[in-house]
């Protein structure tokens, strides 16, 4: 759930309503017809519905190496009409009493949306529209519309029968938002409002399955594992993949920087989440909280959201100068009148340095344990929202432990962590921009998708107040020409109809769901063929990313308890800072050395041992210049990796795999005035 930031376009004409039949006559059916009629259609589509005008067979099958084919949409709210109290964003999804009761505005917008108050926050003028969806959608759904459904189930078959074969449903609210907004059906407890709408989700995937003969006979599918997403997309049909983007995950909030949840508050959220059938999640969303700190929101939104952050927290955002090339997006100090209203009395903004751009909080310790917890039970973590210093600090873990389950699904991770990321077998997709900026943005980026042989996503984030692609306008020299096919060439799209609506991308921009597909054909219009190949094969590198998670193994510390050995040792009379205490499997522990550069630390595996990577979790007193050493008989070694930047933290140090016994870390400069001090060392064979 993300804002962005609005983009100017040239005024609308009629040009691209004349240019668009230019097709029309030359797209017909693809040839050849499936042996399983019409497998796609429903045989009880509720009287009436929205129209799909798609027509050809949604393609089946794999590639000729194995591959799934198809786009993949890592970041959307299906069903954030049952957040933040129920009536932030009107309309649903679905409904048993039909489209007529799915698609009707909040009852305070009617009859001229006079009390829509949300609708003004984001959208500016005052916030008047026609109420009315059904029949005639004279206001919504539409592109800067951010309070109104976007995610009416046709609008969604629309996207799949136009080739998208994996969807990631984050279920989403905000308490605090909830909490102040004027009006609500329901309380604000975040896991409360996650329970529905997971539910609603499981609910949606009957009402469809009910339409084509009975339980697992629809195109919706929810998956719980790899290989059944692979199946689904295989059968021609749309995976869903559940994810979790809140700002107060288990009640992890903090008040006045104190936890206000344990770790067993966390491993039951995540055992009830996971239970749920959820995969991915963000550990913080807007709000600093128990487990980690925000990237910041900019202009007036990035204001409005630090008064919801005192008022949640008590406290607002605090900064620092960057460590690292990486920072957080500077702090919005335009003025937000209607949310500083809500600030007790003698409280105002505080003011921020420029140069200080990264916020002071990281993962906290209970950050660590809910992300370890997530390794544990296979799932995805998802960066995006994390400050640099989280996220870094997020990434040393994955790193240490080989651990390839990270996600960045709408371009709100820093670029800097994006080869990291690739790295470890992560997978990132771009934010749905127009299609200028968002082929822009995979253009940067194709370099490294090539040297990491992976695929490109987007994340729609509809229904995520995020704002889409605006229309380019009738009269742009390029526009989409109606009817055209989709990517695969088995499909023939037209203008989506709903009711009395027709929505054309050229003139309306993407209002909703159902325009994914004309989208990637701007898309493909305006950044070229190569950039829609690259979205095509993000299914499989989603599903690769996915699937090494759950086979992940969690590599056996071999230096866990064996006989350890130092150049010096740190003296206390009250705690002791011997060798030994960083191979005890306890992080209230550490070595120290004396205060001089040239020291070291070494293990004894007790037997000649593959050895491919040493992982260092570092005390404040950190090796800047050091290098990794091994010796088969603890007198003669021989280096296999050195550094001469290294910044504290968690460090892995990777390397070609070599038969050894003993194993050292040998300091050569210090990164600070004190001598080396590790908490733990890890020697692994893979």
């Amino acid at each position: 759930m993300t804002r962005r930031r609005p983009v100017r376009r040239r005024p609308l004409t009629l040009l691209a309503l004349l240019l668009a039949a230019a097709l029309a006559v030359s797209l017909g059916p693809a040839p050849g017809a499936s042996a399983d009629a019409d497998w796609w259609a429903p045989t009880a589509r509720p009287a009436p519905d929205s129209q799909i005008n798609v027509t050809g067979e949604p393609f089946k099958g794999t590639d000729a190496q194995g591959n799934v084919r198809g786009f993949v949409d890592a970041h959307d709210h299906i069903m954030s009409n049952e957040g933040f109290g129920g009536r932030l964003i009107c309309g649903r999804p679905f409904s048993e009493q039909g489209i007529a009761d799915a698609l009707k505005d909040c009852p305070e917008h009617y009859p001229d949306g006079t009390l829509a108050v949300f609708d003004f926050i984001t959208k500016g003028g005052d916030g008047r529209h026609d109420p009315n969806g059904w029949p005639t959608f004279k206001d919504w759904p539409a592109h800067d519309s951010l309070t109104h459904q976007q995610n009416y189930y046709t609008w969604i078959e629309r996207a799949w029968r136009g080739g998208q074969r994996v969807l990631v449903n984050d279920l989403v609210t905000n308490g605090v938002i909830c909490s102040v907004y004027f009006f609500k059906d329901r309380g604000c407890d975040e896991m409360t409002a996650i329970r529905l709408e997971a539910q609603k989700t499981y609910d949606m995937q009957a009402y469809v399955d009910k339409m084509y003969g009975g339980p697992g006979k629809g195109w919706f599918r929810i998956v719980t594992d790899s290989e059944q997403a692979r199946e689904v997309v295989k059968q021609g049909k749309l995976a869903v993949v559940l994810g979790v983007e809140t700002s107060e995950p288990f009640g992890c909030k903090q008040i006045l920087d104190i936890a206000q949840c344990s770790r067993e508050d966390i491993d039951r959220g995540l055992d009830e989440l996971h239970r749920l059938g959820v995969r991915s999640m963000f550990l913080c969303h807007k709000f600093d909280n128990a487990l980690c700190g925000v990237r910041f929101d900019e202009g007036a939104l990035g204001t409005a959201i630090n008064v919801g952050q005192f008022l949640s927290t008590g406290t607002f955002w605090q900064t620092e100068q960057c460590t690292g090339p990486q920072h957080d997006n500077p702090i919005g100090l335009a003025a937000a009148p209607s949310a500083q209203k809500q600030l007790p009395a003698g409280v105002s903004m505080p003011s921020y340095s420029a140069e200080a751009r990264c916020n002071t909080r990281g993962l906290t310790e209970l950050g660590e344990y809910a992300l370890r917890g997530m390794m544990k039970r296979k799932m995805m973590l998802e960066v995006d929202h994390m400050s640099v210093k989280a996220a870094g600090r997020a990434l040393d873990i994955l790193e240490s432990e080989s651990y390839p389950g990270v996600i960045s699904s709408h371009s709100w991770m820093d670029m800097g962590w994006l080869e990291r990321l690739y790295r470890l077998g992560g997978f990132a997709t771009g934010y749905m921009n127009g299609a200028e900026s968002f082929s822009a943005e995979a253009k940067r980026t194709d370099a490294l998708r090539e040297k990491y042989g992976v695929g490109y996503g987007f994340g729609t984030d509809m229904n995520g107040v995020g704002g889409w692609p605006a229309p380019r306008g009738a009269d742009t020299p390029n526009p989409v020409r109606y009817p055209f096919r989709s990517t695969d060439g088995g499909s023939v799209i037209d203008r989506q109809t709903t009711g009395q609506r027709t929505w054309d991308l050229n003139t309306d921009g993407a209002a909703h769901y159902g325009m994914v597909p004309d989208w990637i054909e701007d898309v493909r219009i305006v950044g070229g063929q190569e950039v829609v190949d690259d979205l095509f094969k993000g299914a499989e590198s989603y599903l690769r990313t996915w699937g090494a998670s759950e086979r992940h193994k969690a590599g056996v510390n071999l230096a866990a308890g064996a006989a350890a050995s130092a150049s010096s040792t740190e003296w206390n009379p009250f705690v002791s800072y011997a060798a030994g205490r960083a191979v005890d499997g306890s992080r209230s522990s550490r070595w120290a050395s004396g205060w001089s550069d040239d020291q070291w630390l070494a293990v004894d595996l007790g037997s000649p041992a593959l050895v491919k990577r040493v992982t260092l979790d570092w005390e404040r007193a950190h090796g800047r210049e050091y290098r990794i050493e091994v010796s088969d008989d603890g007198a003669r070694w021989r280096t296999v990796w050195s550094t001469t930047t290294g910044d504290g933290g968690l460090d892995t140090a990777r390397f070609d795999g070599v038969t050894a016994r003993h194993v050292r870390v040998h300091g050569l400069g210090r990164g600070t005035q004190w001598g080396y001090s590790l908490y733990e060392l890890g020697v692994y064979s893979s």
